[in-house]
C-alpha cells in the first residue's frame, strides 16, 4: 500500500525512539496499531455492507424482471433471485410471527399476574 521497505521501518523506529524515547514507545505503538486495527474494522463493515446492498438491488432488479415476465418462462437465473427473496421474506417474517405469539402469551400471563398480587 505504502510501499514501505525494512530499512524504512528500521528508520522510523529509530526516529520514534529518539523522540519519544524508550517508556513512551510501546505506549504509543499499542496505540497506533489499535487506531490501525479500527480503521480496518470500520473498512470492512463498510464494505460487508454495501456487498449486501449491492445484493439486494440486483434481487430487486431481477425480481422486477420477473414481474415484467409474468412470473412464466423465467430464466434459471431470475428463478433463483425470485426463490431467494421469497426465502428471505420468509425469514424475515418468521421472528415477527413468533414474537408476535411470544407476546400474546406473555400479555395473557401478565394480565393473570397483577390479579394474584392484588388478591393475595
Amino acid at each position: 500500500m505504502f510501499d514501505i521497505g525494512f530499512w524504512e521501518l528500521i528508520l522510523i523506529a529509530v526516529v520514534g525512539l529518539v523522540v519519544l524515547g524508550p517508556e513512551r514507545l510501546p505506549v504509543a505503538i499499542r496505540n497506533v496499531s489499535r487506531w490501525i486495527g479500527a480503521a480496518r474494522r470500520m473498512a470492512g463493515s463498510v464494505r460487508d455492507e454495501l456487498e449486501q446492498e449491492l445484493k439486494i438491488q440486483e434481487l430487486q432488479d431481477n425480481l422486477k424482471k420477473a414481474e415484467q415476465m409474468g412470473m412464466q418462462n423465467l430464466s434459471p437465473d431470475l428463478q433463483q433471485s425470485v426463490d431467494e427473496l421469497k426465502k428471505a421474506a420468509e425469514d424475515v417474517q418468521r421472528p415477527y410471527s413468533n414474537k408476535s405469539a411470544g407476546e400474546s402469551n406473555a400479555d395473557a400471563a401478565n394480565a393473570s399476574s397483577p390479579a394474584k398480587d392484588k388478591t393475595e
